[in-house]
């Protein structure tokens, strides 16, 4: 289910279909988010999930897989 969510606001953001993100795509290389991407979809996720993601575990966060397993742990 979160993972879901956090695909369909990733394809809004990014403009991609859905079969392109995968649990193991990398926000930046695989799906092209560049910094100005990576702080809407923050903004955008957190929103959605009624969460705060602190900027330091940002820079540990680089896959979807890795974005999904953050939410489930902090929601």
């Amino acid at each position: 289910m979160i993972f879901e969510k956090v695909r369909t606001i990733l394809c809004e953001q990014l403009d991609l279909e859905e079969d392109a993100v995968l649990m193991e795509s990398d926000i930046g290389d695989d799906l092209g988010a560049d910094s100005l991407d990576v702080v809407d979809l923050l903004m955008s996720l957190e929103d959605e999930f009624e969460i705060e993601i602190p900027d330091e575990e940002i820079e540990n966060i680089r896959t979807v897989a890795q974005l999904v397993k953050y939410i489930e742990q902090n929601s």
